[in-house]
């Protein structure tokens, strides 16, 4: 289910085959070149910038790859 997120919100996503939790650091809206790479967002398909609580590392996801995690547990 694609919803908006906001920067700070903990987020997981599927990577090989495996869970990962991170956190949103922010939102893209416009064609942009992360770590080397062009991410192609734009308004209507945004992208999220999100750090991986493991390794630290930044990726991009669309909003249907990410799952809200619920902070209670």
């Amino acid at each position: 289910m694609a919803s908006d997120f906001r920067r700070g919100d903990v987020v997981e996503w599927n990577f090989r085959g495996r869970k990962v939790r991170g956190t949103v650091r922010r939102r893209l809206t416009k064609r942009t070149e992360i770590a080397g790479r062009v991410v192609a967002a734009s308004k209507d398909d945004p992208r999220y910038v999100v750090r991986s609580e493991r390794s630290g590392a930044e990726t991009t996801r669309r909003a249907a790859a990410l799952r809200p995690v619920d902070q209670s547990s």
